[in-house]
């Protein structure tokens, strides 16, 4: 098991130490829950009273935090404590699974697709006709790349996922266990008889940039023709849906169980909450933050953060819930 000083942790996060201890640190842990042997965070004044009975060594807190330190214990100031902590939970990411061979005996390759150097293709995997393969491309046991599809240098692929046929991904990526890229979009219309419904061919890609991660069971629904796109930076929690024709721009953020409607548009930025909804056809320009659980109904302006359902501007919608909870008091 890796174990670091506080002077080497502190090496690599560069912040301002103040006190010491002689333990040597294993692994970080939560304030609460932390023994002598690891290093916790305190973000804000609200937790610092947490820390006389916590068992650790250290803590990264706060640049504007004082705080009693204790006896064979230590701080780290820092300005951004949970930038700090990634620094620290990457000293201590154990190690990836590994592959005794760099393609597995029960991989199915057809004879057509191209293989970077580097690449590792674990078993059961099926790799399609033209498929590109970029170097150190990682598709981990039971992924299956259609065919005419292209993956970028670095990227990951967790075990269970499927990308369709034709779809485009960046380099650096990251998709986690049974992600769904480019299976057909939503599209039915009724029947001439009005008896039934007609399925719309979805004939489209979709086109993923660079160093975008998805979580895992999310999907990524191909278009009905043109490409759904996810920009550059996105990052995607588990059990999220993006339909046919959405477009993302860079570094946009959805949290679990939220979704995009068909023909949503994402400019640079966004942030969108857990089970939040967004209208079809609605666009959310740049800086947009959509709290969880809300519904989207109309396009939302630059920087604008909205709440509720359906979502308005977010004071309005919390002055509405103060006089309603204010009401209800009166007539109890």
């Amino acid at each position: 098991m890796a174990s670091y000083t506080i002077n080497e942790i502190n090496t690599i996060i560069k912040g301002e130490l103040i006190g010491d201890t002689n333990q040597k640190i294993e692994g970080p842990e939560e304030l609460k829950k932390a023994s002598s042997n690891q290093i916790t965070f305190i973000r804000t004044k609200k937790y610092a009273k947490f820390w006389p009975d916590s068992k650790a060594c250290a803590a990264l807190i706060s640049s504007n935090l004082n705080i009693d330190l204790g006896d064979n214990r230590a701080f780290i100031k820092v300005k951004n404590v949970d930038l700090a902590m990634a620094k620290i939970l990457a000293l201590f990411n154990p190690s990836s699974p590994v592959f005794d061979t760099d393609i597995h005996p029960t991989a199915v390759i057809h004879k057509t697709a191209k293989i970077g150097d580097g690449c590792k293709i674990g078993a059961n995997c099926y790799v399609g006709k033209d498929v590109e393969l970029e170097n150190e491309v990682i598709l981990y046991p039971n992924v299956c790349v259609f065919d005419e599809t292209s993956i970028g240098a670095n990227t990951i692929v967790w075990s269970g996922t499927i990308i369709r046929e034709r779809s485009i991904i960046g380099s650096h990526c990251v998709f986690h266990t049974n992600v769904s890229i480019g299976a057909d979009g939503f599209g039915y219309t009724p029947s001439e008889d009005g008896r039934g419904l007609v399925k719309v061919p979805q004939i489209g890609n979709v086109i993923i940039g660079h160093y975008v991660e998805i979580g895992a069971n999310s999907c990524v629904d191909r278009a009905k023709f043109g490409s759904t796109i996810v920009g550059d930076g996105c990052k995607i929690d588990n059990l999220v849906q993006i339909a046919h024709n959405s477009i993302m721009g860079r570094s946009c953020i959805m949290a679990g169980h939220s979704g995009l409607a068909g023909s949503v548009t994402l400019g640079d930025g966004v942030i969108i909450g857990g089970s939040a909804s967004i209208k079809d056809h609605t666009t959310l320009h740049s800086g947009a933050t959509i709290g969880a659980g809300s519904g989207v109904m109309n396009d939302v302006e630059a920087g604008k953060t909205v709440l509720g359902y359906p979502a308005q501007d977010a004071n309005d919608m919390l002055r509405q819930w103060a006089t309603v909870r204010q009401l209800t008091k009166k007539n109890r």
